[in-house]
C-alpha cells in the first residue's frame, strides 16, 4: 500500500480536477446533467483511481488503476475540446485545462513506466 499524496501524478490529477470544477461552474443550466456532469465525473475519476490503486496490495493492481485513470484523463481531454467548440469555455480556459490534462497524461505514462520496471 502506497501513500498517494506524494505522487506527482496524483498531485497533477487533483489540480486538474479542481480546475475542471472551477471552469464548469458557469456552464449553461441545460448542461447540469449533461456535459458538465460528465466532465466532472471523468476529472474526479482520475485522482480517485490513483488513490484506489494505491490502496491495493500489489504493483500490478496499482498499474491497473493507473491505466483506468489514463483513460479518464483522455476522456477529459476530449470533453474540454467539446466544451470549447460548443462555446462553453473561452480559449484561455481551454488552453490551461488542456495543458493540465496533458501533464496528467504524461505523468501517468511516466508512473506506468516506473511500475513496469
Amino acid at each position: 500500500m502506497r501513500s498517494y499524496e506524494n505522487l506527482k501524478v496524483w498531485q497533477k490529477s487533483h489540480a486538474l480536477c479542481l480546475e475542471v470544477y472551477r471552469i464548469t461552474k458557469d456552464f449553461p443550466k441545460a448542461e447540469t446533467y449533461g456535459l458538465r456532469q460528465q466532465i466532472r465525473n471523468a476529472a474526479a475519476s482520475v485522482p480517485s483511481n490513483i488513490v484506489e490503486g494505491c490502496g491495493k496490495p500489489t504493483d500490478p493492481d496499482l498499474l491497473r488503476y493507473v491505466g483506468i485513470a489514463m483513460g479518464s484523463v483522455t476522456e477529459v481531454h476530449y470533453q474540454l475540446l467539446l466544451a470549447r467548440d460548443l462555446g462553453y469555455l473561452d480559449a484561455d480556459a481551454h488552453i490551461e485545462a488542456t495543458h493540465l490534462a496533458t501533464e496528467v497524461r504524461m505523468a501517468s505514462a511516466g508512473f506506468t513506466t516506473y511500475l513496469l520496471r
